[in-house]
């Protein structure tokens, strides 16, 4: 694992802020926000606690990556599950490492100035899973990704345009994109590719939110609530912390350039 991560670690050099503050011999309930598309900043941060921590974090996946020809079965040989309560449960009862982005594909499927918004809409089932098993929550926040591509056009150019009215008229289009949901942006990268920019990417963690307190009134709707608050709040405090952290720091963006004229170190 150590190895495949070498050339994405030098091409986004990540920075993870807060982890050595955290006990991670007890396994969490690690809760942040997904940035655009979500496959390059997600990857090392599961691969860094891995390797430097022996986390295995077991991502819960929204079911549009297991309808997906081999993309599904890819993640599935990489401890990712479908994300249902009885997936989460079986994973917590076993005491392991538990990641979820409760923003899911609409989070990943960002409009042009949404970068770093939560769009949690009304979900609350992790906070409803955490109590239920008296799981600590670490929320955290991941800066950067959003930069590595530009916005071209996102889903409500497309849901606007004649295009997609007129197959909207023949296909079920609202019914197979989520209502919109789940049109991806069509985004520019390093120069004119898809390839991302060498954007540095920065991870921040918080301290854990425990529920074990709470435990046996998961079905208490506004105590539910309430934990999902504390968390969104808590990851947005940590987007923050990076985005003011980033400001301040000499190698971020390009002057990475020096950091790619090296030697690949595995």
């Amino acid at each position: 694992m150590r190895r495949s991560f070498a050339l994405p670690r030098r091409w986004f050099y990540p920075e993870f802020l807060g982890l050595w503050e955290l006990d991670l011999k007890r396994p969490a309930l690690f809760v942040g926000n997904h940035t655009l598309f979500g496959l390059t900043d997600a990857p090392l941060m599961i691969e860094h606690l891995y390797t430097q921590y022996g986390v295995m974090l077991r991502g819960l996946g929204d079911r549009g990556h297991f309808q997906v020809p081999y993309w599904g079965p890819f993640l599935e040989r990489n401890g990712m599950v479908l994300g249902t309560p009885e997936n989460c449960a079986a994973l917590m009862r076993q005491g392991q490492h538990v990641l979820v982005f409760p923003g899911g594909g609409r989070e990943v499927m960002r409009r042009k100035g949404e970068a770093y918004r939560l769009i949690w809409k009304q979900r609350a089932g992790f906070a409803r899973m955490a109590i239920e098993h008296g799981y600590d929550i670490i929320p955290f926040g991941s800066v950067g990704p959003d930069e590595s591509y530009r916005i071209l056009l996102d889903a409500d150019d497309v849901q606007n345009s004649a295009a997609w009215r007129w197959l909207a008229k023949r296909f079920p289009l609202d019914e197979m994109t989520r209502g919109g949901d789940m049109i991806p942006p069509i985004p520019r990268g390093l120069g004119l590719t898809i390839l991302p920019r060498p954007q540095r990417y920065y991870f921040g963690f918080g301290p854990r939110i425990p529920t074990e307190h709470l435990q046996g009134r998961q079905g208490d709707k506004d105590v539910v609530w309430a934990v999902r608050e504390q968390v969104a709040k808590a990851v947005e405090s940590q987007i923050q912390r990076l985005l003011s952290y980033r400001s301040e720091d000499r190698l971020q963006n390009w002057s990475l350039l020096r950091r790619w004229l090296a030697p690949l170190q595995v």
